[in-house]
């Protein structure tokens, strides 16, 4: 069952992330107005709460735009529910049969953080963000286990990345190559390892919009329709 873990190395146990992600009923609502409120604005229009499965429209295109690797992070703490809103999407990413062979341990704490900046030669922006989630998974032998592990945490850290823009939220990734320190940071048992981390905070250059014009390879260069 997949857990998530909150704090430092003694300071916290784990236990389901069901109970960790609690219904966002409080969130600010969006512009949008309910069905058979119209579309005219006004006092008469009433707000459409984000939680409300019946009546958002959901701009899934919108955070897949907009999504960018953000690694330097203004001084604003995230939200607890908006954190347990991102930790939520992690605990539904699709897993190769069902398995969930993935932990979270989520780390706040500004010395944590800083150390935490250390395990990877890439992770020195683990230090100014305002939260990082740890992916941790169970060490395996077999390479067919293995690779399916590995297809897991990447799909939990796209919906991970995915639910923080839609929030306005930045993120990016970082390795993870002192195993060992960060076994003694976040308190992971000795048969799992720490497989990256996902760091979050909002942006201190620009807020998160649709990129216009994204620096990848043009579509027919990368799509081979029918055949290669």
């Amino acid at each position: 069952m997949a857990a998530v873990r909150r704090g430092g190395t003694g300071a916290c146990g784990w236990y389901n992330i069901v109970s960790a992600a609690k219904p966002v009923t409080d969130r600010t609502t969006v512009s949008s107005v309910a069905p058979g409120h119209g579309s005219g604005g006004g006092a008469g229009a009433a707000p459409v709460l984000r939680t409300s499965l019946r009546e958002v429209e959901v701009e899934t295109w919108d955070a897949i735009r907009s999504r960018r690797n953000v690694r330097s992070y203004g001084e604003r703490a995230i939200a607890p529910q908006d954190l347990d809103r991102i930790l939520e999407a992690a605990r539904r990413a699709p897993s190769a049969g069902n398995q969930q062979a993935w932990d979270a341990v989520v780390c706040t704490d500004r010395e944590q953080l800083t150390q935490l900046a250390r395990v990877g030669q890439a992770a020195g922006h683990v230090a100014g963000s305002a939260a990082t989630i740890a992916l941790v998974a169970p060490k395996s032998d077999d390479p067919q286990t293995h690779d399916l592990i590995q297809l897991d945490l990447g799909q939990a850290t796209m919906s991970v990345m995915l639910a923080a823009t839609d929030l306005g939220i930045g993120s990016a990734h970082a390795g993870v190559h002192d195993q060992e320190l960060a076994r003694r940071l976040l308190g992971f048992p000795e048969d799992r390892f720490c497989a990256l981390l996902i760091t979050l905070g909002t942006p201190a250059d620009r807020p998160l919009t649709p990129i216009q014009r994204p620096n990848r390879r043009p579509i027919d260069d990368v799509v081979h329709r029918g055949h290669w």
